[in-house]
């Protein structure tokens, strides 16, 4: 009698991998804001940060409750959202945060999987999964409520739907159309910005409760501690915070959460947690770059606002990194000091590396949401070098607020 002895072939592998572990994270599938008019929100988006506006959802397409611009920028995908009616949870979140962050969704597997583990782990439930389906492919989505207002949904894909075709172009998802004949977008592919994808997702959450959502991250969507930052490591003479930044098994997905930390005066978590209902939020969105210093000109040239930073720091910046990159073995930075100073951006080094970054203003009129602009040269941290001078500056927007 013989037996036939069986070998994993690579699909059965991948299949197994998806069975065994539904909470595999293959990409950040898109980020939706909710915004009082998605349609002005997309020619802000575009024409500041450069932008393709890629296709949209709304009453032409069969979408009666709201209506959606998908933004898209190299594996940047961005859904405006507004709602067409006045119980729509859009206008309701909108009337409380202002235009903000309501849901960082995740490519999986198995939506409804991974959406059951997840619950199972001991998440809440936003909504169970949906297939949104035609005769060109099916998308299910499902999502659980993760701190104050943010959503974690999960998105699978298949047919035309799929993530390799989304991501060269092809429809999002049933019911959304391409956009023809916008002006901005030709003008966008000849002066590109460069933003490749999400580096990061910031969360703030209330004081005490960081642990908390450290814990629920490590329980619920079985992410690991990535770095720890404490109240020495980010302060001045006024304010401080503290962070703990969770990453994906894959380091895929890398989420830090702020909390305020005691300070004589007010955190710039507790200002964006008093200009946001006193609701935990997404304080910011990293957004990568491969180049710098062309990245932050044109976004200069376009009229974004960026932090400033006082030339002192320009002073001491060299020394400290370069010695730290010399130390590890490692070139020095190669991107020119001069052009670094005029844009005003921030320079930081590890043992990995270098990283250079920038930090916009507020993008809408509550000192709530910005974008940071950051590119890594092997540093895989978070500029830690760079958190005095970022709070120093942030505080003298504070007090132009009068929130310091």
């Amino acid at each position: 009698m013989s037996t036939t002895r069986t070998t994993d072939t690579p699909a059965t592998a991948e299949a197994s991998k998806r069975v065994s572990d539904p909470l595999q994270l293959i990409d950040v599938d898109h980020v939706r804001f909710y915004v009082g008019n998605a349609k002005q929100a997309a020619y802000f988006y575009a024409h500041t940060f450069g932008f393709q506006v890629d296709q949209i959802s709304d009453l032409t397409t069969g979408s009666r409750e709201e209506a959606t611009y998908l933004l898209t920028q190299g594996n940047i995908r961005l859904l405006l959202t507004t709602g067409l009616h006045d119980s729509h949870p859009a206008q309701h979140e909108v009337l409380k945060y202002g235009d903000g962050v309501k849901d960082v969704a995740m490519t999986v597997h198995d939506a409804a999987a991974a959406y059951e583990q997840a619950v199972r782990n001991g998440g809440e439930s936003a909504y169970e999964p949906i297939d949104f389906a035609d005769e060109h492919g099916v998308v299910t989505m499902a999502g659980i409520k993760t701190y104050g207002r943010v959503v974690h949904s999960f998105v699978s894909r298949s047919g035309d739907y799929s993530l390799t075709s989304v991501k060269k172009g092809g429809p999002f998802m049933p019911k959304f159309r391409k956009v023809e004949n916008f002006a901005l977008n030709d003008y966008n592919k000849k002066h590109p910005c460069g933003l490749k994808y999400v580096d990061h997702s910031v969360g703030n959450v209330e004081e005490g409760k960081m642990n908390h959502w450290v814990k629920w991250y490590e329980d619920v969507l079985e992410f690991k501690m990535f770095k720890h930052f404490d109240d020495k490591d980010i302060s001045t003479e006024y304010s401080a915070l503290m962070s703990k930044v969770m990453a994906s098994g894959n380091h895929l997905i890398k989420m830090p959460i702020n909390e305020p930390a005691e300070g004589k005066k007010k955190s710039q978590i507790l200002e964006y947690l008093e200009w946001h209902n006193m609701t935990p939020g997404v304080q910011h969105l990293a957004l990568r770059t491969d180049d710098e210093l062309h990245s932050v000109a044109e976004l200069r040239r376009r009229g974004v606002d960026f932090l400033m930073l006082p030339d002192t720091y320009y002073d001491i910046v060299w020394d400290r990194v370069n010695s730290m990159l010399k130390k590890h073995g490692h070139e020095t930075v190669r991107e020119d000091h001069d052009r670094i100073r005029e844009l005003g951006i921030l320079v930081d080094a590890d043992d990995e590396g270098y990283l250079l970054q920038l930090f916009t203003k507020p993008l809408q009129d509550r000192p709530t949401l910005f974008f940071e602009i950051i590119c890594r040269r092997g540093s895989q941290s978070f500029g830690k070098g760079n958190f005095k001078a970022l709070f120093e500056a942030l505080e003298l927007e504070q007090d132009k607020r009068g929130n310091l």
